[in-house]
């Protein structure tokens, strides 16, 4: 790994924990330079504002998300053993991970036109990813037709709003979000796990 790369993940990291804390619009520049230990032409070499270096995170939460989920329905066969892979990786990745959750979920919501066109972007790429997996299940007769744009919206809507409270609240517990929701959301197809 480069140098530069070295201080743009200690910047990433440093504004990780400050925007955690404070929430966007309390975090200042200079207090992830001091937590980076870095200097401020580096923050500004990477990321040529605050707006850019939060969107940076949510693309590196994404991105990690989705990582774990391809990762999960690689060992599965095709079919619903992949739609529930994705579900259970994607509930998984977002207990491990609260505080980016937080940042993605919470923070980037009424920030802005920009803030929710990244938002909408992140949440089309999961529900594409389970519209794929949907389809793959209706192709092999497993499940029966039905509209998987829809549904993968609907689900993510779902995962939204229970993670949505368990990152406020902490409340349902992790556990509890595996073992109710996702037999519920493969039910609401015609699937009993």
């Amino acid at each position: 790994m480069s140098k530069a790369d070295t201080t743009r993940d200690r910047i990433l990291d440093a504004a990780l924990n400050i925007f955690a804390t404070k929430g966007y619009h309390d975090t200042r520049i200079d207090e992830i330079v001091e937590e980076s230990e870095t200097s401020k032409g580096s923050v500004y070499f990477h990321f040529p504002n605050k707006e850019r270096l939060f969107l940076a995170l949510v693309d590196q939460f994404a991105d990690l998300l989705e990582r774990r989920v391809i990762e999960a329905v690689d060992g599965e066969q095709e079919g619903m053993k992949r739609v529930q892979a994705a579900l259970q990786s994607c509930l998984e990745t977002f207990g491990r991970y609260r505080r980016p959750a937080k940042i993605l979920l919470v923070q980037a919501v009424g920030l802005g036109n920009i803030f929710e066109k990244k938002r909408v972007e992140v949440n089309d790429r999961f529900a594409m990813l389970i519209k794929r997996y949907l389809d793959e299940a209706v192709a092999i007769g497993e499940i029966q037709p039905v509209d998987s744009e829809v549904v993968s919206y609907a689900w993510m809507g779902a995962i939204y709003g229970i993670v949505i409270r368990w990152v406020y609240t902490g409340e349902p517990e992790s556990e509890r979000i595996l073992s109710s929701l996702l037999p519920m959301l493969l039910r609401s197809v015609g699937y009993n796990a």
